[in-house]
């Protein structure tokens, strides 16, 4: 569906919109915005598909931020508000989302906030292209995202330590949205939803 991605994007923020707006209509005082979310694509930057060949890349930097760009203007294009650069486990992948957005604002004269959310792999707390929490900070730093934070890979009791570290070195907004716990043997979730409101409602408290 390659040749539709920039029409998928524009639906998919137009329907996001719709719902958003009917939601403030309801409550002005409480207005909702729509993210338009980027996710990490399927080719890292950083990391050779090859084992045997750790110099081999699959993809270029150009192709993947003019793969980004084209999903950003059908973004903004159905009304997204922000933009969220999600899920990042290669940050020379956000590096490219981030170039592609900068210059869509500056070829459109606008600006939107940018989010950027990445993925660590296990308890080390680093990424899959195997860089710390303040190494992924460091690198994208730049782009004065509106937020930066974790999602994915960990349930919230495993991010939680994670999310501590990045804000207190983050000069920004700090946000995370975990998995329900770990998958177990066979790829489900056990944690209920009550168990993650509870985690959850645990980290508003503490910040608060």
């Amino acid at each position: 569906m390659q040749s539709i991605a920039r029409e998928l994007n524009v639906e998919a923020a137009r329907v996001a919109r719709r719902a958003a707006d009917y939601y403030t209509a309801q409550n002005p005082e409480k207005p909702r915005f729509v993210a338009g979310a980027i996710g990490p694509m399927n080719k890292p930057l950083s990391l050779s598909p090859d084992v045997n060949n750790p110099g081999y890349r699959s993809v270029t930097f150009d192709e993947v931020a003019d793969a980004y760009y084209e999903q950003i203007s059908g973004l903004v294009e159905g009304g997204a508000q922000i933009l969220l650069i999600e899920t990042i486990f290669d940050t020379l992948n956000s590096k490219a989302a981030i170039y592609a957005a900068k210059k869509y604002f500056r070829e459109n004269n606008m600006e939107l906030p940018i989010m950027i959310s990445g993925t660590i792999t296990d308890a080390s707390g680093r990424t899959l292209s195997g860089q710390t929490l303040e190494a992924f900070y460091i690198s994208v730093m730049h782009a004065h995202p509106f937020s930066i934070g974790l999602n994915c890979a960990l349930g919230g009791e495993q991010m939680r330590p994670h999310i501590a570290e990045l804000a207190h070195i983050a000069s920004c907004y700090t946000s995370c949205y975990p998995n329900a716990g770990l998958p177990n043997a066979f790829g489900e979730y056990d944690e209920e939803p009550e168990d993650t409101a509870c985690i959850i409602e645990d980290f508003a408290k503490k910040v608060m």
